[in-house]
Formats: C-alpha cells, structure tokens, sequence
C-alpha cells in the first residue's frame, strides 16, 4: 500500500503580518478607478448623446464573454486561496487563473482593434477617450496581475498567494461594476 503526503501551502507568516498594506493597496486601487468611473459617468451625464452614440461601436457581446472569463480567472484565484489548499491544487489553480487572465487581455486587445477607428471622432465627445483610459487602465492591472499569478505560482507562499488573489478580486470587482456602466448604460 503507497502512502501520499499532500504538501500545503505554507503559511510563511502570521496571517495579520502585511495586512495593513494590502489594505491601503486595496483601497488606493478602489480610490483610483473610483476616480475614473466617476469621470466617464459625469462626463456621460454632460455628453448623454456622444456617449450613446460612441457605445453603439463598443462589442457588448465580446465584453460579456470577457466578463465571464475574467470571472471564471476570479474563481480559479479563490480555489487557490483556499484554506488548507493543498500546494499543487493551488499552483495549478493559479496558473489557470493567470491564462484565463491573459485570455481575458487577448480578448480585450481584439476588441480594442475594432473600436480603436472610433478615437479620433469628434461625434463621440470624450467618450473614446475615456473608454479607452478606463478600460486600458484595467487592461494594464489583468495583464500586470496575470503575470503575478504566474510568479506566486513559481514561488508559492500563503502570504504571497492572499496578496495576490486579494487584488485580482479587486480587479473582477473594478469589472463587474465598469462592465454596466460602460457597456450597458
């Protein structure tokens, strides 16, 4: 009879020690999209025509597929997360949260190709302008947060693995809310 030993994650640290940080990181984060999402929708409010006219270019559909793949990565990121996860559960985890992250980028670049014509009209106010800082700034956190799930994943720490699927859920939420109001309003 063989006998396996299931190696979890290690917990490194005690499980208040980086908590303050996260926390301030968390919460600049939320500051920063919170800035921006309240210009697209007080600019939306100013320019309601320009921005109706500038979301009948955006692809809805291809942005509702983004949504469930950056949430499917968000699922991924928590089994990883779990107490007691198991350490090759939860690199694996990671790893899949980290491809469907840079699916959600690969996705999110095609759209870009096909709205990007669309920039320079002036019949759409700053509603381009906008879309593309608010969207491309989330962009650059997904393509930036995937390639950490990729290091936590190499060099598997509980304190590192909390620190990084803390943010991307930031991420998914920042999503969650920018997908209705850019896409739906």
């Amino acid at each position: 009879m063989e006998m396996t030993v299931a190696t979890h994650v290690q917990e490194d640290e005690a499980p208040d020690a980086g908590d303050f940080l996260l926390w301030i990181l968390v919460w600049s984060e939320l500051a920063a999209f919170g800035i921006l999402l309240v210009a697209f929708m007080v600019a939306g409010v100013v320019q309601a025509d320009q921005f109706a006219a500038g979301r009948v270019h955006l692809n809805t559909p291809l942005a509702a597929l983004n949504t469930a793949v950056l949430l499917t990565s968000g699922w991924q990121a928590a089994r990883a997360a779990r107490p007691g996860a198991v350490r090759g559960q939860a690199r694996g985890a990671l790893i899949l949260a980290a491809l469907f992250g840079l699916l959600f980028v690969a996705i999110k670049l095609f759209e870009f190709s096909g709205e990007i014509g669309h920039a320079g009209d002036e019949a759409y106010g700053v509603f381009f302008e906008l879309y593309f800082l608010l969207t491309g700034f989330h962009l650059l956190h997904v393509a930036f947060g995937a390639l950490v799930l990729l290091l936590v994943s190499w060099r598997i720490s509980r304190a590192n693995v909390i620190l990084i699927t803390t943010l991307w859920h930031i991420f998914d939420l920042v999503w969650i809310v920018m997908f209705p109001l850019v896409y739906l309003a």
